[in-house]
C-alpha cells in the first residue's frame, strides 16, 4: 500500500490545491507504468538530455528515475502539495540530482535563461494560461535549449472532438483537477514562438478504444537562438 502524505491545511502559496485528485492521480500513474506502457514514454521522452533541466509539473516524480546520467540537475517544479511531497520521496530514489519545489507554469520561481533543457510531461492540459506558461518556459530556456513535450489534447473525428468540448465545458475540469481535453499543444507552442522539431502523434493506451484522453503528442521544440 502507498504511503499517503499528511496534507496540512492550504496556504496562500499553493497555486493548486487538488489533494483528492492528486491522490486518484497518483494511484492511477504509477499503475499506467506497466499497464498503458507510460515507462517507455518516458524514457523517450527524457532521453539524451543534458546539463541543467527545469521540469515544469513533476507531479508524483514518475519521471525522475529515467533522467539519463548526462543531466547535471533537474529543478521540478510541482504546485500541488500532496503531489509535491511524493515528488520529493521520488526524487530521493533517482540517480541524478532533483530538487523539488514549488511554483505555477505561469510564474516559473527561477532565474531567466538558467536551463539547457525543460521538460513538460501532460503539463499544459491543466494550466490556467497556456501562452503565459509557455512565455515562463521560453524566459528560463537559454538561446537555442530545448523543450521536450509529451501532452495529451485535440484529437479524433469530428464526434470526439466535440465530446471533448463538451467534456471541457462541463464536468471534466472539476472531476480531474483543471485538466481539458481540447487544448491543441502543439499549434500553441509553435504560437509561442518554439521552433518545433520532430514530434509524433499517439494514443494511450495504444490498443482497445480511443477515449477522450487518449490523444497525445510525444516531441521537441526549441528556443530559437539569440539573434546576432
Amino acid at each position: 500500500m502507498p504511503r499517503w502524505p499528511t496534507v496540512t491545511r492550504r496556504s496562500e502559496r499553493d497555486p493548486v490545491h487538488h489533494p483528492l485528485f492528486a491522490r486518484y492521480y497518483a494511484r492511477v500513474s504509477v499503475a499506467a507504468e506497466s499497464r498503458m506502457g507510460m515507462a517507455r514514454v518516458r524514457r523517450r521522452l527524457l532521453a539524451g538530455l543534458s546539463g541543467r533541466v527545469l521540469e515544469v509539473g513533476a507531479g508524483n516524480g514518475l519521471n525522475f528515475a529515467h533522467y539519463p546520467g548526462t543531466v547535471s540537475e533537474v529543478v521540478a517544479i510541482e504546485p500541488e502539495r500532496t503531489l509535491r511531497v511524493l515528488a520529493v520521496e521520488a526524487a530521493v530514489r533517482a540517480d541524478v540530482p532533483v530538487d523539488v519545489v514549488p511554483g505555477a507554469a505561469e510564474a516559473l520561481p527561477v532565474k531567466s535563461e538558467a536551463y539547457d533543457a525543460v521538460v513538460l510531461s501532460l503539463v499544459l492540459c491543466s494550466v490556467r494560461d497556456v501562452p503565459r506558461a509557455l512565455a515562463e518556459v521560453r524566459r528560463v530556456l537559454r538561446p537555442g535549449g530545448q523543450l521536450r513535450f509529451f501532452e495529451h489534447g485535440r484529437g479524433g473525428g469530428p464526434a470526439m472532438r466535440t465530446t471533448q468540448r463538451v467534456l471541457d465545458r462541463t464536468v471534466w475540469p472539476r472531476l480531474s483537477g483543471g485538466c481539458h481535453l481540447s487544448r491543441d499543444p502543439v499549434a500553441a507552442l509553435r504560437e509561442a514562438g518554439f521552433e518545433l522539431g520532430p514530434y509524433r502523434s499517439m494514443l494511450l493506451p495504444e490498443t482497445g478504444p480511443a477515449l477522450p484522453p487518449s490523444f497525445c503528442v510525444l516531441g521537441t521544440a526549441w528556443r530559437p537562438p539569440a539573434e546576432e
